[in-house]
């Protein structure tokens, strides 16, 4: 039987239904200064690119890398990242997408400002956080992930929190405004799979903020360093930010853990479609088990809960001993 500490963990990785809507991927890169910067903000967004068009299998004409120095990319959209072709970008992107799509937006480079004057330094004028918030609410109806992988963003964070957003920033305040590790180590544990906690072949954007909390941590340990970033994530739309969001199973986390990234392996073997079936029902009783919890007795809730988390990892290590859960 699988103890209480292990459950947690469980909890906390445990994948949920993913999105049954397109995805669609606008990557940022800003200004760099220096052509170390330059560096580490182009590999990050290059990573994504073209993952989003490989792995991902994401339509190239639903891919967009608005950059520093514009890169020709053939079907997609592309150009210098100016704040009017970020406007154009959303707008497009409000046109393109559906309600029921998967919006992605990536912002990496170099963040300045404080509260709704935050920004993200871009070649001429920087849009403020004001100014992405209206954008995204071009895009209603949409399940939308934005990382903010700049130094200084924190304060990003209540501006643009919504119900079925998920917001991520590198910091979690504006004065956080040393060179951040955040967006380079993000970008890597999404496209390489080392942040799938559960082997499942995705991942979602959950375990790659967990992740990337953990791996920064370790750099700034290696250094000897105090550490001068501290990530938050938002996902339940009240513009509190958390560090260890998916840690209790309520609060943030729920919807980061929902939305995914990859191609889940197939499989010709049918056990494993009944396996995936079963454990998609039970995370779905999960669900909805948390939405009663409110009225129900602490000791029934967690009893059931306990249930449902054990069966759920039972299905998985089935799933696991299959081969079905790893990537090819």
């Amino acid at each position: 039987m699988i103890g209480r500490l292990a459950l947690l963990v469980v909890l906390g990785v445990a994948p949920m239904p993913a999105q049954d809507g397109d995805l669609h991927v606008l990557v940022v890169t800003g200004l760099s200064g220096e052509a170390s910067f330059a560096a580490t903000f182009t590999t990050a967004g290059e990573a994504l690119v073209e993952a989003a068009i490989g792995p991902w299998r994401v339509s190239p004409e639903r891919v967009g890398w608005l950059a520093e120095t514009a890169r020709p990319a053939p079907g997609r959209l592309a150009g210098r990242a100016t704040k009017v072709a970020l406007d154009s970008a959303f707008r497009r992107l409000g046109t393109t997408s559906k309600p029921g799509d998967v919006v992605a937006v990536f912002l990496i480079g170099h963040g300045s400002g404080q509260g709704t004057a935050s920004r993200i330094s871009l070649p001429g004028p920087d849009p403020t956080a004001v100014d992405y918030g209206r954008w995204l609410d071009l895009l209603a109806g949409r399940t939308v992930v934005i990382v903010i992988g700049a130094s200084a963003s924190g304060d990003f964070l209540p501006v643009l929190a919504r119900p079925g957003r998920v917001v991520l920033t590198a910091t979690r305040s504006s004065s956080e405004g040393n060179e951040s590790l955040f967006a380079a180590r993000f970008a890597h544990g999404l496209v390489s799979l080392e942040a799938d906690a559960d082997k499942d072949g995705l991942v979602s954007v959950l375990e790659a903020f967990q992740y990337t909390v953990r791996e920064v941590a370790m750099a700034y340990e290696r250094d000897g360093r105090l550490m001068t970033e501290h990530a938050q994530l938002d996902d339940d739309g009240d513009g509190r930010g958390s560090a260890e969001p998916g840690r209790d199973g309520v609060g943030d986390g729920r919807l980061a853990r929902r939305v995914t990234f990859g191609a889940r392996p197939s499989s010709t073997d049918p056990r494993v479609a009944v396996l995936l079936a079963e454990r998609q029902e039970l995370e779905g009783a999960v669900e909805a088990l948390r939405r009663r919890k409110e009225g129900m007795r602490a000791a029934a809730y967690l009893e059931e809960l306990e249930r449902l988390l054990v069966a759920i990892a039972e299905r998985t290590e089935q799933i696991r001993a299959t081969g079905a859960g790893s990537p090819p």
